[in-house]
């Protein structure tokens, strides 16, 4: 048995140690409850309004997405990703605007400007960013390219200013061209079709100028292709004519018409050339965009943008179907050429 005197200081670390070990017990436990007491970080909800379906545009939605993820933004964690598909329906453009307005996204992504000119009827504040649009001024949707002013900003595609160099790629491509149909639909603007007449006086072709409005009447167009003796055909790429393309050029190659078109989806599907904007680099050029508003950039303050690459594709399959040989200058200078 310890003396007296020495007992009651051993008492006294013991009960300093509880202390001690208690003080840090609790402390263990403060720490966490602190840390979850602090708010969650800002997760935006970003809304993509697509006018055609996955089956054409998943690649450019995923590009979308890995994009982001270069720029920091992580869906679950900072971003929600909300998509809505038009399926190449024009008028459901409308009521899928509505309803990116209505969740509370935070800005809307578009391409088209059918689905421009839908987002910006259903939000004046919500900012929206486009991928590749027509004549955004023409249309009405921005006040001018440096400063577009409203909730609109984003990249133009360029579509009038390259529908000449498209009919140029045609004419060298087949130099007893003389008789050019063009195929748009009443979803398109006017202003590339405009621009392509201005490039057949130039490079000296007549026009067969011919709008579709719904699929039975594809059989009828190229018909009067056909009588009219056509030997070449431009499709100009809306919401539309993108959607129903196979069909389109199926037809094409059927009537032995050599085509030229906008997008590298047309080339995939047997557009003998395509020329255009790089897709993929227009996603890239919206995440930026989107980065700057979400960081709070006004979009009625930054510049619309132009396309930095172009894509030259040809399709030597189609060309062989048609019994054509692509001059060796033109497979030189292409991009990509499909076998």
């Amino acid at each position: 048995m310890l003396p007296i005197e020495f007992a009651r200081p051993v008492s006294r670390m013991i009960r300093g140690g509880l202390r001690v070990v208690v003080a840090m017990a609790l402390g263990a436990l403060v720490v966490p409850l602190s840390s979850e007491a602090q708010p969650a970080a800002k997760v935006s909800r970003i809304g993509m309004l697509v006018s055609g379906s996955p089956a054409t545009y998943q690649f450019m939605v995923d590009a979308f997405r890995q994009d982001l993820r270069e720029l920091g933004y992580v869906e679950g964690h900072n971003i929600k990703l909300e998509l809505r598909w038009a399926e190449g329906k024009v008028d459901r453009l409308s009521d899928l605007a509505i309803d990116l307005v209505r969740l509370g996204v935070d800005v809307i992504v578009v391409g088209g400007t059918p689905a421009v000119r839908a987002a910006k009827q259903a939000t004046s504040t919500i900012p929206i960013v486009v991928w590749g649009a027509g004549d955004l001024v023409g249309a009405g949707l921005v006040a001018s390219l440096a400063r577009p002013g409203g909730n609109v900003t984003g990249t133009h595609d360029l579509s009038p200013e390259l529908s000449g160099k498209r009919l140029e790629l045609l004419k060298e491509t087949i130099p007893r061209l003389s008789r050019v149909a063009v195929l748009w639909s009443t979803t398109a603007v006017r202003a590339p079709v405009a621009a392509t007449e201005a490039a057949a006086r130039a490079v000296g072709v007549q026009l067969q100028l011919l709008e579709v409005r719904t699929p039975d009447e594809f059989q009828g167009a190229y018909a009067a292709m056909t009588r009219e003796r056509a030997n070449g055909l431009v499709i100009v790429m809306d919401t539309f004519t993108l959607f129903h393309r196979r069909q389109l050029l199926d037809l094409a190659v059927k009537s032995r018409l050599p085509t030229v078109c906008e997008a590298s989806e047309f080339a995939r599907d047997g557009c003998l050339i395509a020329f255009g904007p790089d897709r993929l680099e227009a996603m890239r050029q919206a995440a930026a965009f989107v980065d700057r508003i979400l960081k709070g950039a006004s979009p009625g303050g930054l510049p619309i943008d132009q396309p930095k690459r172009f894509d030259l594709i040809i399709n030597l399959g189609t060309a062989k179907a048609l019994s054509l040989t692509i001059p060796q200058a033109l497979l030189l200078r292409a991009d990509h050429v499909i076998q």
